[in-house]
């Protein structure tokens, strides 16, 4: 009975840490640019696009789908840079906890 209060307490730890964690990657925001700096994405640690910088000079009636690629190209690259802090935040914090790395936490 002691080890599962034990294991009761541990499990009730680790979820405070892993809500204490995940609010602050929330804060965190990574940036991803394309098209050479022409157009740079912001994204939070959660996902959330934050923000869309253009450069003035490109934008161009012509150019509308390339600009249209670019800012993909940018929510994209800082979506998956975004991903990957978290997931370096998560299994550092399962090391942590002496818990082997969780595929499905994004560890």
């Amino acid at each position: 009975m002691a080890n599962m209060m034990k294991m009761l307490k541990k499990a009730a730890s680790m979820q405070e840490e892993l809500m204490k964690v995940q609010g602050q990657l929330a804060e965190k925001t990574v940036d991803f640019s394309s098209g050479g700096g022409m157009v740079t994405a912001t994204v939070s640690g959660d996902g959330s696009v934050k923000r869309v910088r253009i450069d003035p000079k490109v934008v161009n009636p012509g150019d509308v789908e390339l600009l249209e690629d670019m800012v993909l190209a940018a929510v994209e690259g800082a979506q998956k840079a975004a991903r990957e802090m978290t997931s370096a935040e998560m299994s550092k914090l399962a090391s942590e906890m002496g818990l082997p790395g969780l595929p499905g936490l994004g560890m």
